[in-house]
């Protein structure tokens, strides 16, 4: 049986090749509703299947997406790559996940695996981007936007959440339950000092806490941003003799770690223990006792990456301002602070 062509689905549609491809790559041309549909009945009466290796070698494109984040199996990392997905899907794209595991080497191995594959673009979460993993992009010229994160190494479109102001929002909301002070669970000596939400949380608790008046000195703690290695600290930081009376957690993954760390040593939450964290991962919702925490629309942020990874414009030079996208953080009260 002959190979149906894209000639094929014109003649039957009484359109020429040109709109025909319109239609199958959605533009970069408009069709009428009626052409369009028109179209698409043949394409269906005929059983036409685009040859998209064939499409990717004449646009020096594919239909992927690239998408490195540093690890997948957190569950805020995992929830941010399904929404890339969806939100690419609703643009006909497909997206390629790497797991970077926080080591600059490997994000550039993914870098040039990617951009070798012709993806149409790449969002990239990067802990900390190095200079090896800039260069790259630099040298392959690709349309990067910078999700979550906005290391100092490329200046380029970044959509990220307004994490100071929401740690702002989240410390604040403790103190005003009375408690004597907020200790703080921040990340690690390697943590990047610019460019982090990590520490723009630590820079939010900081400010909050000076707005009341009340020291930080000793109270902010190292942990990495797993719930297993922040369950560990909390121990040892519970069981002590200077156990605080409320702990901000950077990330949700710690805050549970202290949960489980609280409820092991049988301290109350929130009757002895206040605890709140920030991303709200679905998770906070079904903890014990229900964590507070802080939310931004991941969906929404993913679908404006995928929407300026596929810009024509995005390369087009404007203010620093103009290139990043920041969405609003919102408290999201739940009993583990002490409210009802």
């Amino acid at each position: 049986m002959a190979k149906v062509t894209r000639d094929d689905v014109a003649r039957l549609a009484g359109t020429s090749t040109a709109v025909v491809s319109y239609v199958i790559n959605n533009g970069p041309r408009p069709v009428a509703p009626a052409t369009r549909e028109r179209v698409l009945a043949a394409i269906k009466e005929l059983g036409y299947r685009p040859d998209r290796v064939a499409q990717a070698m004449a646009s020096r494109r594919t239909d992927l997406i690239g998408l490195i984040v540093p690890d997948a199996r957190q569950p805020f990392f995992g929830e941010m790559a399904h929404a890339v997905e969806w939100a690419a899907a609703e643009r006909g794209k497909m997206v390629l996940v790497g797991n970077s595991d926080y080591v600059g080497e490997r994000e550039v191995h993914y870098l040039r695996a990617f951009l070798g594959m012709r993806v149409s673009g790449l969002i990239l979460v990067s802990h900390a981007l190095n200079d090896m993993a800039a260069a790259e992009i630099e040298a392959w010229d690709a349309r990067v936007v910078l999700l979550h994160e906005r290391p100092e190494a490329i200046d380029d479109v970044a959509v990220v959440t307004d994490d100071l102001g929401g740690a702002q929002l989240a410390v604040r909301h403790l103190i005003e339950h009375g408690y004597d002070y907020v200790a703080c669970m921040g990340g690690t000596a390697e943590t990047p000092a610019v460019g982090d939400p990590v520490s723009d949380h630590v820079e939010g608790w900081r400010r909050a806490m000076a707005e009341a008046r009340i020291p930080t000195e000793g109270r902010l703690f190292e942990a990495p941003y797993n719930r297993y290695d922040a369950y560990r600290i909390a121990l040892e930081l519970l069981a002590g003799p200077k156990r605080p009376p409320a702990i901000f957690c950077s990330t949700d993954d710690q805050a549970i770690g202290v949960l489980r760390a609280a409820r092991e040593l049988r301290i109350d939450v929130p009757g002895e223990l206040a605890v709140a964290g920030f991303d709200d991962i679905k998770e906070a919702a079904l903890t014990d006792p229900p964590l507070t925490t802080i939310a931004s629309d991941r969906s929404a942020m993913a679908r404006a990456a995928v929407d300026l990874v596929l810009d024509d414009g995005l390369r087009v030079a404007g203010s620093r301002r103009e290139r990043l996208k920041v969405f609003p953080s919102r408290l999201v009260a739940r009993r583990s602070c002490g409210c009802a």
